[in-house]
């Protein structure tokens, strides 16, 4: 499912100047933010511009690396250690050209077709001699993700990235155990 870039009311992205400092300023609300703030506003598909306030240059590209960066760090790692070593050994490749492209093709045909892989993912976890206790866990994190994020609305949001997480985890668990159950 697509969704719809936000934007300010001109339809440009909103300006964030980032100071020497590393702090960073939000020129439409005239606050200074986080790069969690920001992290939240890619999630939302808010277009932003980041410029070094400085010399104006647009440092988007080196901010959204320090947000990934982050993200990584912050928790379980969503880029494998084999990707991470692909994308590094594509740098100064003849091919290199043409990596961004694909990655941006290939983000935006799975995020269309998310939808159709969450269910798929549903149907193998609820599927089994444990079936039963997977779905009553899936509703369990709806049930939890509506009480604590109500805001979503059960549309696609950065939350069900958990939920999905928990899903292929539930999956390897459910594998495992039918593995066991073979033996």
């Amino acid at each position: 499912m697509a969704r719809k870039s936000a934007t300010v009311a001109d339809g440009d992205p909103i300006i964030i100047k980032k100071y020497a400092n590393r702090r960073l300023y939000n020129t439409q609300s005239s606050k200074y933010i986080t790069l969690d703030f920001l992290a939240e506003l890619t999630r939302k598909d808010v277009q932003f511009k980041v410029v070094d306030a400085k010399t104006g240059d647009d440092i988007t590209h080196s901010v959204l690396t320090q947000i990934i960066m982050e993200e990584e760090t912050g928790g379980q790692g969503m880029l494998p250690v084999s990707f991470l070593r692909q994308i590094i050994a594509l740098y100064g490749d003849s091919m290199q050209g043409l990596v961004p492209q694909f990655l941006e093709s290939s983000m935006d045909n799975f995020r269309k077709n998310q939808k159709q892989v969450q269910d798929v993912i549903e149907t193998a976890l609820t599927s089994g001699p444990f079936g039963h206790i997977a779905k009553q866990n899936i509703e369990m994190m709806r049930a939890a993700r509506d009480a604590f994020m109500p805001n979503l609305g059960g549309s696609k949001q950065a939350g069900d990235d958990n939920i999905d997480d928990l899903k292929r985890q539930m999956a390897e668990l459910q594998a495992k155990i039918d593995k066991l159950s073979q033996r």
